[in-house]
């Protein structure tokens, strides 16, 4: 998308050089009343000074670091102020502030399904920023969007732009999160995929940074990091899915205890064999094998049998 925004290079003044000269403007008005008794044109030069006081105030402005105002004449785009201190600009124009400074967007958890079509509960983080003020004000309809924070004396109302662009990364997030979400199973138990949203890859998250700015383009906004920080299975499912991860675990440990007990058992007879302690034929290694792995596997501690006879 075309990139309109420009600096501001019209007319612009040191604000204490012109707020010095506002105030004589001001003196002279007070004194123009005050000879209005010797010559009542005073009276009318003194009206007219006092209204250009009261418009010239309003060309002031202050920046602070990271800060801009957008500047329109008329409904005229005539750039964007960057510089920071105080300055003196045309008071015929608007001025809309905007904030460049970074910030954090932490939004509720949202229910989204995954690759496998698991619904989960899925939250991020991200950290955004303003850096075209034109596609912010007039690409989107921002000021309309922007909540009503304070009334005027007038009636009139100031909206907060600040929010509104807040607001609108917080739909957009949403659409995003729920767009890479959809891509990616929850474990490696619902897809033979290497890359699922539980191992939070980089991969996962540069995708989600990319798919964010990708969306937030048009409003000039751009997304520095983005991380997944809460995942976890919908309410509806979570219990049948955490029995499935205890069952996974089981079976898994099994497998860890009967390969042990086989090196075991192996191990053992090997000894035997290599000691010459007893000549053990097929069937007797076999009963002996039985007997070790039930020992080994088993869940309760074995409880000993002595045979002081034959070994039949």
């Amino acid at each position: 998308m075309e990139n309109k925004e420009f600096t501001y290079k019209g007319m612009t003044i040191n604000g204490f050089l012109a707020l010095f000269l506002v105030l004589v403007i001001f003196a002279l008005s007070i004194w123009c009343f005050v000879m209005a008794d010797a010559n009542p044109r005073f009276a009318i030069l003194g009206v007219l000074l006092l209204l250009f006081f009261g418009i010239n105030l309003n060309g002031f402005l202050k920046l602070e670091p990271n800060e801009a105002k957008v500047l329109v004449f008329f409904g005229k785009y005539s750039g964007t102020f960057f510089k920071t201190g105080f300055y003196w600009v045309n008071p015929l124009m608007s001025k809309k502030s905007v904030s460049l400074r970074a910030r954090n967007l932490n939004p509720e958890p949202i229910k989204v399904n995954d690759k496998a079509g698991n619904p989960v509960l899925i939250g991020m983080v991200l950290v955004w920023k303003l850096e075209d003020t034109y596609k912010a004000l007039f690409e989107i309809d921002s000021q309309s969007i922007a909540p009503v924070v304070t009334t005027t004396g007038r009636g009139g109302v100031v909206r907060s732009l600040s929010q509104a662009f807040e607001n609108f990364v917080r739909v957009q997030s949403d659409a995003a999160l729920r767009q890479v979400a959809g891509c990616y199973a929850y474990d490696n138990a619902d897809s033979q995929d290497d890359l699922t949203l539980r191992s939070n890859a980089e991969e996962i998250n540069e995708r989600l940074v990319k798919t964010l700015n990708e969306r937030l383009a048009m409003a000039g906004i751009h997304v520095t990091e983005a991380r997944i920080n809460y995942l976890a299975y919908a309410p509806e499912i979570a219990a049948v899915m955490l029995r499935r991860q205890q069952a996974d675990a089981i079976i898994a440990a099994r497998e860890k205890i009967v390969d042990g007990a086989v090196s075991m058992v192996k191990m053992a007879l090997d000894k035997l064999k290599e000691e010459g302690v007893v000549d053990l034929d097929e069937e007797r290694k076999a009963a002996m094998v039985s007997n070790l792995l039930v020992v080994l596997c088993g869940d309760e501690p074995a409880q000993p049998v002595v045979n002081s006879g034959s070994l039949y």
